[in-house]
C-alpha cells in the first residue's frame, strides 16, 4: 500500500517535485576536450531553479571542454532561487527558517538529490508526523489517519473506506509515470525542442489529454478515492482540483515519497549552482527588452544598459516579466495563467487546532496536517476556506509554526478564532505559484528563434524545482550543439553501460 505512504509528505509548493559521493568536477570524461573557441557571450534571464541550473550546466561544459563562453545572469530580485525562498519567524535569524515557496524534493529527483550531496549540504527528511493527517471538505473530516500511514489500523481504515482496487490502480499509475520519468537521467535521455514530441516519446500523451479524475475513473478508480485522497494531493501540490488538471500533473502530485528538504532552505542548491558556474550574476537588475542586433545577435536592454549576446536563455515565465520581445517571438509564447496562491505562516502555542474551531465535538483530535477536498462544494456544500493547513514543527520550546495555503487572504480575525487568540508571528505572501494545468496538447516552443531558448516551456507539462533543472539541461544541450557544436557531455553521442547511479549531465 505504498500510495498511502506517498501521501504523507506533500510538497508545500509543488516540489516533485516525484547517496552520491563522487568529486564535484572530477568525473571521468570519455571524450577528448574540444579546442578553445573564440569568446562567446550567453545571457540567462532569471536566477531561479531554471536559470541557476542553466548556468551550472554551462559551467560543466566549460570545465570539461575548455569552451570560452562568458555567461551573464540577470535577476530582478535581491536573491536567487525564484519561488524557493525562506523567511525567519519574527525576523529572528537565530530561529529555524521556514520555507515560503518550493519546499520538498525526493530521491527520484536526481539532479536536486545529487546537488545536495555534491555541494555538501544537509538533507532534512520529512518524517511521518505522529499527529497524523486528515481531509476536510469544508464541513466535516471525511478521513483521518491519526496513527500515521504506516499504522496497521490506518491501513485497515483505508481498505474499509476505499477498498483494495482503487489504491492499487492509482499506485500503478504513479509507478508507471515515475519509471518513464527516470529515463530523463539515462545515457539514452531524449533531447527535445518540442514538448509535444517529448510527451509522445515518454508515452504520456494520453495523460495530458485527460483530466486526472477522468483518467483514473477510466482505470476503474472509485470517485470516492479520486475526490478524497487524490484531490487532497492535487490541491496541496498544485492548488487545483482533480477534475481540472491533466493526469500527468495528477501523477506528479501523488509521487512524493521519502520527501526531503535542505536544512536551512532549498535556495542553497540554486546558490551553489551559481557558485559552481563561471557566470556573472546581476541581482536587482530588471531586463526591459530583448531584440535582434544588426549583426543577428541578441541585444538585451536592462538597468545596466545595453549588452549584446550570441544566445539568450529565458528562464522565467515571460508573461510575468514585462520584457518586450520581437513580435514574431512573443506570438509563439501562448498565455499561461497561474494559480494565485496565498501563503500564511504563523506561530502559535497551541499544539493542534482545537476541534471547536471547526465546529466539531471537543473530543475530536485534529491532525497536524489538514488537507482538503472540493467534493463537498462540488455537490452543493461549503467551500473549504483553505487548501491545506499544516504544523511544521517547533520554532522554540512551546511554540509551533503553521503554514496555510488558500485561494484568498486569511484575515487576522479568522486566525484568532481558529487558534483561540494564541497567535504570535504572522507572515503573508502571495505567489503566482503554479501554472494552471488543464488537459492540453499545446505547449510553447523550447527554441523560439535561432539562439533564443525558453526554459519555462516545460512548466505547462510538469512544474517542479527538479523539472526546471531538467528543462534547463536540455536547453543548454540544444544551445551548445547548435551554436558551438558541443554539449554538456561533448559533441559525441554517449553509449555503453552507465556507471552505477548514473545521472546524465553529472556523470558523462
Amino acid at each position: 500500500m505504498r500510495l498511502y505512504h506517498l501521501l504523507v509528505a506533500f510538497p508545500i509548493v509543488s516540489g516533485f517535485q516525484l547517496p552520491f559521493q563522487l568529486p564535484f568536477f572530477n568525473q571521468p570524461i570519455t571524450q577528448e576536450p574540444l579546442p578553445p573557441v573564440p569568446s562567446r557571450r550567453i545571457a540567462i534571464i532569471g536566477a531561479g531553479a531554471g536559470g541557476s541550473s542553466a548556468a551550472f550546466w554551462l559551467g560543466k561544459a566549460q570545465e570539461r571542454f575548455g569552451l570560452d563562453v562568458e555567461v551573464d545572469i540577470y535577476e530582478k530580485n535581491t536573491y536567487v532561487g525564484g519561488r524557493s525562498t525562506v523567511v525567519y519567524p519574527y525576523e529572528n535569524t537565530s530561529l529555524p527558517p521556514v520555507e515560503l515557496g518550493a519546499s520538498i524534493f525526493v530521491k527520484a529527483n536526481k539532479n536536486m538529490w545529487r546537488a545536495v550531496d555534491e555541494f555538501n549540504l544537509t538533507r532534512r527528511d520529512f518524517r511521518e508526523d505522529s499527529s497524523g493527517m486528515g481531509i476536510w471538505n469544508g464541513e466535516s473530516l471525511v478521513f483521518t489517519a491519526m496513527g500515521g500511514w504506516w499504522g496497521i489500523w490506518d491501513s485497515v481504515k483505508i481498505l474499509l473506506r476505499y477498498g483494495f482496487h482503487s489504491p492499487r490502480k492509482t499506485q500503478q499509475f504513479v509507478d508507471k509515470m515515475i519509471g518513464k520519468f527516470l529515463t530523463l537521467y539515462s545515457v539514452e535521455t531524449p533531447k527535445w525542442d518540442n514538448i509535444t514530441h517529448l510527451s509522445s516519446a515518454l508515452e504520456w500523451t494520453e495523460l495530458l489529454t485527460q483530466s486526472t479524475s477522468d483518467y483514473l475513473a477510466s482505470e476503474g478508480v472509485s470517485n470516492q478515492f479520486i475526490y478524497e485522497l487524490v484531490e487532497a494531493s492535487t490541491r496541496v501540490n498544485y492548488g487545483q482540483n482533480a477534475d481540472g488538471m491533466h493526469a500527468l500533473a495528477g501523477a506528479v502530485s501523488l509521487a512524493p515519497t521519502g520527501a526531503s528538504a535542505v536544512e536551512g532552505g532549498n535556495f542553497q542548491v540554486f546558490e551553489q549552482f551559481l557558485n559552481h558556474s563561471k557566470a556573472n550574476v546581476y541581482l536587482e537588475t530588471l531586463v526591459k527588452s530583448i531584440s535582434r542586433s544588426a549583426s543577428g545577435q541578441w541585444q538585451i536592454t536592462s538597468d545596466r544598459g545595453s549588452e549584446t549576446y550570441m544566445a539568450v536563455i529565458l528562464a522565467a515565465p515571460w508573461h510575468s516579466t514585462n520584457i518586450e520581445l520581437p513580435a514574431d517571438i512573443s506570438s509563439r509564447i501562448p498565455a499561461q495563467p497561474y494559480v494565485h496562491l496565498h501563503v500564511t505562516l504563523l506561530s502559535t502555542t497551541l499544539p493542534s487546532v482545537p476541534a471547536q474551531s471547526f465546529s466539531l465535538p471537543a473530543s475530536t483530535k485534529i491532525p497536524a496536517m489538514l488537507l482538503t477536498t472540493f467534493d463537498g462544494a462540488r455537490n452543493g456544500g461549503t467551500r473549504p476556506e483553505f487548501n491545506s493547513l499544516s504544523y511544521h514543527g517547533a520554532i522554540r520550546e512551546g511554540e509551533f509554526v503553521v503554514k496555510i495555503f488558500s485561494e484568498s487572504r486569511i484575515e487576522d480575525a479568522w486566525l484568532s478564532k481558529m487558534f483561540e487568540g494564541q497567535v504570535g508571528w504572522v507572515h503573508r505572501k502571495e505567489w503566482d505559484a503554479y501554472p494552471v494545468l488543464p488537459p492540453t496538447t499545446t505547449f510553447p516552443d523550447v527554441k523560439l528563434a535561432p539562439g533564443f531558448y525558453y526554459v519555462n516551456a516545460f512548466e505547462p507539462f510538469i512544474s517542479t524545482m527538479e523539472t526546471e533543472t531538467l528543462a534547463s539541461r536540455n536547453v543548454v544541450d540544444l544551445l551548445l550543439k547548435e551554436e558551438l557544436q558541443s554539449g554538456i557531455c561533448g559533441s559525441a553521442e554517449l553509449s555503453g553501460e552507465a556507471v552505477e547511479d548514473y545521472v546524465y549531465g553529472w556523470d558523462c
